[in-house]
Parts: C-alpha cells; structure tokens; sequence
C-alpha cells in the first residue's frame, strides 16, 4: 500500500490513484491539472488554499488503506 506524504507533489498523489481527486476538489483545489499540480508539494497547496495538510494527508492514507 502506498503512503502519502505531506511533501509528496499533487501529481504524483494523483499518479498513485487517481481516485483521491475528491479529496482535493472538496478543499478548493479545481485545477489539478495545471503546472501547480505538478510543482507544488501537499504542503504548499494547502498553504495556499487554507486548509490543514495533515487532515488531508490523513484522509488520503485512509482512502488508500480501504482498497
């Protein structure tokens, strides 16, 4: 199983299943496919975007867990 990594890109996250698009559309995050998504880590976005990176991470680990 995969683990997901606050430093981790957006891309990559994607690349590993595409199914956590959710996760970053519900906190703001529309254009995941725009260079920013390929530059910038979890950290930075959710920096951006005003939302709390460790929740984020955490909802994505336990997605990834359940499959």
């Amino acid at each position: 199983m995969a683990q997901v990594t606050k430093d981790m890109i957006i891309l990559d996250v994607l690349s590993i299943d595409p199914g956590t698009a959710p996760f970053f559309l519900e906190i703001g995050m529309h254009c995941l496919g725009c260079p920013s998504a390929s530059g910038e880590t979890l950290e930075e976005a959710c920096a951006v975007h005003g939302a709390d990176v460790d929740e984020l991470v955490n909802k994505i680990n336990n997605y990834l867990a359940s499959k």
